[in-house]
């Protein structure tokens, strides 16, 4: 099944996310050029050095290390802060992860099962932190799994404004397999089925693929 760990697989590999290329290429690409020209004349500095760096900074920032999974029933699904906690009318509970700009920006699967549905939602781009931003741009995610239908929504925030899913609706996915990348900060909301308690808090730091989010 995708995502599985061959014996040989090179955890702690970081390598980039899927789907980062329009942003970086044409950065990297003008930053080595105006390096070249350097050599010709070194005004071509003042434009080398803060492009040299911008790229550095994207590498970091669309890095996408290898990782076991965590043990239990769910994961977390993102890199991030556990932003809040709610009850929901249907008796699910929404815990939603902010992820700034410094985390890892790729999602995963927080169960095994089937993607039954991949739905773009248009909306605003209000700060991932601001109660508003439940009417951001999302992707709502929703899989059929051994616990049920788990459903997960991708929030775009004011700078993030680009969601990239990698799988579509039919798509067989393992527990900790990446599901998609949302550029710079945003958040990611997993509801967990009606009678499960989180183990997590909030404040609390999660990492995908790997935080436990159902209590024992």
């Amino acid at each position: 099944m995708p995502g599985s760990w061959p014996a040989d697989s090179p955890r702690g590999r970081v390598r980039l996310a899927r789907g980062v290329s329009p942003w970086l290429a044409p950065t990297a690409a003008a930053a080595v050029a105006s390096s070249l020209l350097v050599r010709r004349s070194p005004r071509w500095a003042v434009a080398a050095i803060p492009l040299a760096a911008l790229t550095g900074g994207m590498l970091w920032f669309f890095r996408d290390p290898e990782r076991a999974p965590g043990e239990g029933r769910l994961i977390a699904p993102a890199d991030g802060v556990v932003q809040s906690i709610d009850p929901w009318p249907d008796g699910r509970t929404r815990v939603a992860i902010f992820m700034s700009p410094l985390n890892v920006h790729v999602n995963r699967a927080p169960a095994a099962g089937t993607v039954t549905s991949v739905e773009h939602v248009a909306g605003g781009f209000a700060p991932a932190f601001n109660k508003d931003s439940d009417r951001n741009e999302r992707v709502v995610w929703h899989f059929d799994t051994a616990l049920g239908d788990v459903e997960l929504v991708q929030i775009a925030g004011a700078v993030a404004r680009r969601i990239v899913p990698y799988l579509a609706r039919g798509a067989k996915v393992a527990q900790g397999d990446r599901i998609g990348l949302i550029r710079l900060g945003s958040r990611v909301d997993v509801y967990l089925p009606e009678g499960m308690a989180p183990a997590v808090t909030v404040g609390e730091r999660t990492t995908a693929g790997v935080t436990r989010l159902d209590r024992v």
